[in-house]
């Protein structure tokens, strides 16, 4: 995805941050999308960590992904801008939507 397709990203949809650079390149570390999801995740009952149902990591044609709903930020704005904010940072690649499981 080219720089001015980022730049006009609608910042209320849902989205895909792909592990993929502009220029094509893998994101490193390889973990990187769980490692972000982890950050949005909490602990149950039970001591074990589940990821937001807003903020999955997933794998599309063999890169990681994490697929951010776009209803987080009306209850999350400040994690749903920092999401869209990693992402153009790390200048990765971004998409509307989200792909099937």
């Amino acid at each position: 995805m080219s720089s001015s397709a980022n730049a006009a990203f609608p910042e209320t949809d849902s989205f895909v941050i792909r592990g993929l650079t502009r220029d094509g390149q893998r994101f490193r570390p390889s973990d990187w999308a769980e490692r972000l999801c982890g950050v949005m995740s909490r602990f149950g009952s039970d001591g074990r960590m589940r990821y937001s149902p807003y903020v999955q990591p997933r794998h599309q044609d063999g890169v990681p992904c994490v697929i951010v709903d776009g209803r987080l930020n009306a209850l999350e704005p400040l994690a749903y801008r920092f999401l869209v904010s990693f992402a153009r940072e790390n200048e990765l690649q971004l998409s509307p939507g989200a792909p099937a499981d």
